[in-house]
């Protein structure tokens, strides 16, 4: 079931009111029922997936809390849905990086391909189970004993299928608390919601068109039309997931639950290792968490820091898709953070400044650099991201208008809408009193208005969000 579908917005407000009206005790059942049904509403059998790694991790957990064997009991569980991910997820991909080896060889073999349908969400999923055993095993959390409560941690239909990846210590306490109802936190709730369906439905949706035509033909396109596509591609991909996000947050928001804040302005950092801190939070946290610390972090010698680095962000675009695009796009990241490391400890002189000035210049450069990643993001193909960077800086020519330059200029205006927002609330613009204080009805009134750009600019015959293939 998708965020912009006509059966979310029925779905959604019955299962809120459940919520509120259903004695306590039967609440969190409720919740479960209609997880599993918003999930099984995309592949029925799928369900069977999502239990079966609840199921394992609750029981490994378990098990490490009595205290015997616990690395084999938490060995056996990273084992299991590591080999589930990578069943599901990773094994066409190796099966074709060892058939091009094996013919680089000269060995001429291909090796079988199986072909399985990705299910929906597994990479949130399964690292949010695993975080949980990690925290088990670690003893930061008491492991859970009830498996009702565990599997609506893990199902938890607003963030199952594309995050934020929360943390057992966060979610699963909000399960066992009794909520009365906040006519604050729903009206908080579904503000949340209305920006986030502005991000996807106008910024996302009306920037694809244009972003699919120039990278789905690139060699019937020139440079600038290229450069134009990117631009629009950098702000799809932070609207279309990072409106997600908000409407998930928003979501729950409206039933008494915290989730945790997945963007943080991330086009206003000064730095790549800033944006990290801003962009995709609850993964960012999770691999410095679980893979980069437990590999040293910065503790240790100045090349096993590198090493480090590198790994990780490796693994963070790996994680994002079965395909060396991705592949590079993390590396790509993790040389800009290596790079960035040694300036801060052989060069701490080298900055652009701590004035106004140098503050924007370094906005832009990180923007634009953040940019030049995403060609490996988004391009279907290693060949198809040369071509992009060849043409941007050797091909020049007319743009292409995609459907028209009244739609192009919507987009821009659109966007120029978005970044006020942000940067109004990077300032806190939004927290002064004399703003804030002074008349609601305003609040209100743009809340309204808001929803009548949705209405007459949204685009609603869009596709699912990005981040589902992940």
């Amino acid at each position: 079931m998708l965020f912009n579908s006509l059966a979310f917005l029925l779905f959604f407000p019955v299962v809120t009111i459940l919520y509120w009206v259903l004695p306590q005790r039967w609440r969190n059942a409720m919740l479960l029922i209609a997880s599993y049904y918003f999930y099984m509403c995309w592949k029925p059998e799928y369900a069977l997936l999502i239990f079966f790694s609840t199921l394992t991790t609750w029981l490994c957990g378990i098990k490490i809390g009595e205290g015997t064997s616990r690395r084999l009991w938490l060995t056996a569980c990273l084992a299991i849905n590591l080999a589930i991910l990578f069943t599901f997820k990773y094994i066409g991909f190796a099966a074709d990086a060892i058939s091009d080896g094996l013919q680089w060889l000269g060995a001429g073999m291909r090796v079988p391909h199986l072909d399985v349908l990705l299910p929906v969400g597994i990479s949130f999923y399964t690292f949010q189970a695993l975080g949980y055993t990690i925290d088990v095993y670690r003893g930061t959390i008491k492991p859970e004993r009830s498996l009702p409560t565990y599997a609506l941690f893990v199902a938890f239909f607003p963030q199952l299928v594309a995050g934020p990846i929360e943390r057992a210590r966060n979610l699963l306490p909000q399960f066992h608390s009794r909520h009365t109802f906040d006519g604050g936190n729903v009206i908080e709730g579904l503000k949340l919601m209305v920006w986030g369906y502005f991000m996807k439905l106008c910024v996302a949706e009306n920037v694809a068109s244009y972003v699919d035509a120039v990278y789905n033909n690139l060699d019937y396109h020139n440079g600038t039309s290229v450069w134009m596509a990117t631009f629009f591609f950098t702000f799809q991909i932070f609207c279309d997931f990072g409106g997600y996000s908000l409407i998930a947050i928003g979501a729950a928001k409206c039933m008494g639950f915290t989730l945790m804040h997945n963007f943080n302005h991330p086009y206003l950092s000064t730095s790549m290792r800033e944006f990290w801190h801003r962009w995709h939070i609850s993964l960012s946290s999770w691999f410095g968490e679980y893979v980069y610390i437990p590999l040293g972090g910065s503790r240790c010698r100045e090349a096993k820091h590198q090493r480090n680095l590198l790994a990780t962000m490796t693994l963070s675009g790996l994680w994002h898709g079965a395909n060396w695009t991705f592949v590079l796009w993390g590396m790509a990241h993790g040389l800009l953070l290596c790079c960035l490391s040694l300036k801060k400890r052989f060069l701490p002189w080298l900055s652009l400044g701590a004035g106004l000035a140098g503050r924007c210049l370094s906005i832009v450069i990180t923007f634009f650099t953040a940019m030049m990643c995403w060609v490996f993001f988004r391009a279907n193909s290693i060949g198809d991201a040369i071509t992009a960077f060849r043409k941007m800086f050797t091909d020049r020519g007319l743009m292409y208008n995609g459907e028209g330059k009244p739609a192009l200029l919507m987009a821009l205006i659109l966007i120029a809408v978005l970044m006020a927002k942000e940067v109004k609330d990077e300032l806190g613009w939004h927290r002064l009193d004399v703003m804030h204080n002074a008349n609601r009805g305003v609040a209100a009134a743009g809340t309204a208005m808001m929803v009548i750009v949705i209405l007459l600019c949204g685009n609603f015959a869009g596709g699912q969000f990005i981040y589902f293939q992940f």
